[in-house]
């Protein structure tokens, strides 16, 4: 077992590791110098990391018919509001506030995690994820990533699969 920085015994880790070792799931948390200038938080990711982009996970949150709803897609490609919101049963949706997604999840933008947020919200799952063995996603902060299988992703979030994603 590897040996906890102090800080990291105080602070048990994010609430996303918390959620996934209180399930017992198993994941890599992956973590890397995060450049502030860089353009794309998950592009950054994926290049640190030397995984495919295809295998990094960003999480959205979205407005769907008043409701906030998260889609974690491909880092590479986009959400197809749409598509979310046909996958959650809604007919309009729009990238959410970004204040309101913080204060709703308790994480900062770029490091939004679809685990242990603070007020669980609908989420769904590009299909794509499916097709891996392990994907990335936040850990709940800028420069840190967490890999886990699709299924356990979409079992801990309540997430539904659909084709929501855009490369």
């Amino acid at each position: 077992m590897a040996k906890k920085s102090k800080k990291q015994q105080q602070s048990g880790g994010t609430p996303a590791t918390v959620a996934l070792s209180a399930a017992g799931v198993e994941f890599t948390v992956h973590a890397y110098d995060h450049d502030p200038s860089h353009p794309s938080y998950g592009e950054e990711a994926a290049e640190a990391m030397g995984v495919s982009p295809d295998r990094v996970f960003k999480t959205l949150v979205a407005d769907v018919d008043g409701n906030l709803v998260v889609g974690v897609v491909p880092v590479a490609g986009t959400l197809d509001l749409k598509a979310l919101a046909s996958a959650v049963g809604g007919k309009r949706a729009a990238m959410a506030d970004p204040t309101l997604a913080e204060r709703t999840t308790g994480y900062v933008r770029g490091g939004i995690s679809p685990l242990g947020q603070r007020k669980r919200l609908p989420t769904v799952l590009d299909d794509s994820a499916l097709g891996h063995a392990t994907i990335c996603v936040s850990a709940g902060r800028r420069g840190l990533e967490v890999e886990l299988a699709p299924g356990d992703l979409a079992e801990l979030t309540g997430a539904v699969s659909a084709p929501i994603g855009r490369g």
